[in-house]
């Protein structure tokens, strides 16, 4: 026999709670003697269903209770059992059928409202939960699971201020639980009051200590919100997470201090050397002006994901950057033969072709531009160069002219060559 409160071994996170945050390490289904009659008072199916849960064997429960149901439709114990050992299974359909059922014959039936309102939850239905979780708390209001759970769903309604206070209400009927600190500093969180939120993480890990990483997003939070400083104090005191090191990392580069992040990018790498734990760091390297550092990382990023296009015309711009314009044009020729539209590409290529002095190719490049209705002043400028270099004295004076057109002061520096260039090609045309 059964008895009141001994249930399966299974906490609110591992069977899906919504957000995957409530982590709770009690009992969570109820089955009590009221349901586990003695086997006298049921025919054989039925007793062999309680044996069956007894050992834990819940196909079998399913089986018999089926039986018993078949039997006997109007039997809510039997529903409720049935529904129970399909909740053992995960079978949640057949279960929220069975236990409505159950509920249907005794309305108000203190477990079949806190189980199904479970079931729901573990299927991400709060709106449906809700109000079995209310009636379970309203027959039971000294009880604290049934109000705990409540304050589940309403944090999973997003009905942020109400899950608060039901939290605290749960908090005084159980004030040595970390579940509900927890979540009481989610609601506040969320809820837009992360400096009011943040004692109650501190509380929740004191009381569980495995609750400490939920504090993981109350930095993500400062970190939306613009408060990186609060941010960063809060990834400091996670030094084994890569996850909390790389966002502290970013953080302390976009706060003008790589060196105080390259330590934690570094670590992050070593931990995860994906391509934007790489990245970063080499941002880091980069700001840091340590070039030498840098370029490795990307070329050991790109070797990591050879079909990531924006990874490549990263390393490629630092190429560029390095003035090492060859590696450069085949990281920016690799992206445009496999994007030939890809018009940024086609740019940095063009630029590095001009720069390597393949003027015939750059020159093809900037046409497929024109045709691809993306060329600019820029292109204008840089195609008058080219045919300027080449000694095609008329298309590159008609290139700075129409250059001069678009720019209109756009480009002051580029319209003061324009103009040199035009007047001595014009007196050498009229030789």
């Amino acid at each position: 026999m059964r008895h009141k409160g001994r249930a399966v071994n299974t906490s609110l996170k591992q069977t899906g709670c919504p957000d995957g945050d409530c982590g709770y390490n009690e009992s969570m289904w109820s089955l009590t003697t009221a349901f586990l009659l003695l086997f006298l008072q049921h025919p054989d199916p039925y007793a062999e269903g309680l044996k069956a849960l007894e050992t834990q064997n819940y196909a079998l429960a399913v089986e018999c209770f089926t039986k018993a149901v078949a039997a006997d439709p109007k039997d809510h114990t039997a529903h409720f059992n049935l529904a129970f050992a399909y909740t053992t299974l995960a079978q949640d359909a057949d279960a929220i059928t069975e236990y409505k059922k159950a509920l249907e014959l005794k309305p108000g039936l203190y477990e079949a409202e806190l189980n199904l309102g479970l079931v729901l939850l573990r299927q991400k239905r709060a709106a449906e939960a809700r109000p079995h979780f209310e009636q379970a708390a309203e027959a039971k209001p000294k009880e604290f699971r049934p109000r705990l759970y409540l304050s589940d769903a309403l944090l999973g309604l997003g009905n942020f201020e109400k899950a608060a206070e039901s939290y605290k209400a749960a908090l005084e009927l159980n004030p040595t639980a970390a579940p509900a600190e927890l979540g009481i500093a989610q609601a506040l969180a969320r809820g837009g009051k992360p400096g009011e939120a943040e004692p109650h993480f501190h509380r929740a890990a004191e009381i569980d200590p495995t609750l400490a990483g939920a504090a993981l997003e109350l930095a993500e939070i400062y970190e939306k919100a613009g408060q990186k400083e609060d941010a960063i104090r809060i990834y400091s005191q996670f030094p084994e997470s890569v996850a909390a090191q790389e966002h502290l990392g970013n953080l302390l580069v976009e706060a003008g201090r790589p060196a105080e992040a390259i330590p934690h990018l570094e670590l992050a790498v070593k931990q995860s050397p994906s391509s934007a734990n790489r990245l970063a760091l080499a941002q880091a390297y980069r700001k840091n002006h340590e070039p030498d550092k840098e370029l490795p990382l990307l070329a050991a990023a790109v070797e990591a994901a050879p079909n990531d296009l924006d990874l490549k015309m990263g390393y490629g711009r630092e190429l560029r950057d390095q003035r090492r314009y060859a590696e450069a044009a085949k990281q920016f020729a690799t992206v445009a033969g496999a994007q030939p539209n890809r018009v940024e590409a086609l740019n940095e290529l063009a630029g590095m072709l001009v720069s390597l002095e393949n003027y015939p190719q750059a020159i093809a490049l900037l046409d497929r531009i024109r045709s691809l209705g993306a060329e600019t002043e820029g292109h204008m400028y840089l195609r008058a160069i080219v045919l300027d270099r080449v000694r095609d004295l008329k298309g590159a004076l008609e290139s700075y002219q129409k250059f001069l057109a678009a720019s209109q002061g756009k480009h002051p520096d580029e319209e003061f060559i324009a103009r040199q260039r035009a007047r001595i090609l014009e007196k050498e045309l009229k030789r």
